[in-house]
């Protein structure tokens, strides 16, 4: 008898364990859920479709790439080194 009692205790320790991984869980995902909310309001502020995130993000470095060498091109010849 007392071999089932321990096995009716670790299945009720078990899903107690299993409840707390899920309320874990479900919080975990309400923080990413918001999160997700912030990211998109936040391009969309932008202007940027997050669809067209990855271009967008090509352009900036292509930008930043041509300010660099821009700036690069105006330091004198001593410098450049």
């Amino acid at each position: 008898m007392s071999t089932l009692e321990e096995k009716i205790k670790d299945i009720k320790a078990r899903l107690e364990k299993a409840k707390d991984l899920r309320y874990k869980a479900e919080l975990r995902l309400e923080t990413l859920e918001r999160e997700e909310q912030k990211i998109l309001q936040e391009l969309d502020e932008l202007g940027v479709k997050p669809d067209q995130l990855q271009e967008e993000i090509k352009r900036l470095e292509r930008e930043i790439d041509e300010d660099i060498a821009q700036v690069y091109a105006l330091l004198p010849e001593e410098l450049r080194r």
